[in-house]
């Protein structure tokens, strides 16, 4: 299937709130208005207690509770309260999948977000950018499974969506990859521009030019995430950690493999994003 029958198919697309697709162009509009936003946030039950989950879990470590969606916007910022909605939204948006372990699809993603920002943080790339471009960098795998699951349950049969080689089979089996898919539909959704060339470019960051920081936060998250996924023991990692992109962002492989917390202790409470 081409990629743009792809995305003519109504059941691969998903289903995302509109409060979403209105924060999502607030990166667009400097004229935002936070009120206005507060005030449709606290309209929709389920992304704001999703919010006042995730605003009062051991992630953001706040000094008192988090009550209402104003208390979040002053408490964690409108930056920071919109990348957790804008990830909330992404999370719910497909119910099931063929062939797909929805959870464990999204605990992948959540890690490769977590270490997106820790890394951002260390590289001096925009933390909260990495953080949501990490949580979305796979969504392509969703959309292809919901608009052409039988092409992808016979790849899946070859090699697994955590599989370092699928991004290359996909090229082979149809001309394009769950990261073009994810691009293409960052882009359709008004994503900023560097939000959709992150995930068009994450899988191999260093053939680009310029070398885009936020695509090499994400190739190393990916790859931290499918190797934590994977069990791989730090012998493993140390043997197969992409130590170019670790030196085009200025992160010393040893900071990478030994400093960042354990993946569990990073995403204490995010877990809410996926309930």
């Amino acid at each position: 299937m081409q990629l743009e029958a792809l995305f003519k198919q109504p059941q691969a697309l998903p289903a995302i709130p509109k409060i979403v697709h209105e924060l999502i162009d607030s990166f667009n509009n400097q004229d935002v208005s936070i009120d206005d936003i507060a005030k449709k946030l606290a309209a929709d039950p389920v992304l704001s207690a999703r919010l006042l989950r995730l605003a009062n879990s051991a992630y953001y470590h706040v000094s008192r509770t988090v009550g209402t969606v104003n208390d979040a916007l002053s408490m964690l910022g409108f930056v920071t309260v919109r990348t957790l909605v804008i990830s909330s939204g992404l999370t719910g948006g497909y119910k099931s999948m063929p062939g797909m372990d929805l959870s464990q699809f999204w605990r992948y993603s959540l890690h490769t977000a977590a270490v997106a920002g820790w890394v951002a943080k260390h590289a001096n790339v925009n933390r909260d950018q990495a953080f949501t471009v990490g949580l979305m960098h796979a969504i392509g795998q969703l959309v292809m499974h919901a608009g052409m699951p039988e092409q992808m349950l016979h790849l899946d049969k070859l090699a697994s969506p955590m599989d370092a080689r699928r991004i290359d089979m996909e090229r082979t089996s149809f001309g394009y990859t769950f990261a073009n898919v994810g691009a293409e539909l960052a882009r359709q959704w008004r994503f900023p521009t560097t939000f959709v060339d992150a995930i068009a470019h994450f899988a191999d960051p260093l053939q680009h030019e310029p070398f885009d920081p936020v695509a090499g936060c994400i190739h190393l998250a990916a790859w931290r995430a499918r190797a934590e996924h994977n069990g791989l023991t730090a012998e493993e990692m140390a043997a197969t950690v992409p130590a170019e992109v670790c030196k085009k962002l200025g992160v010393s492989t040893d900071t990478f493999l030994k400093d960042m917390p354990p993946l569990s202790e990073m995403c204490e409470g995010m877990e809410a994003l996926l309930h």
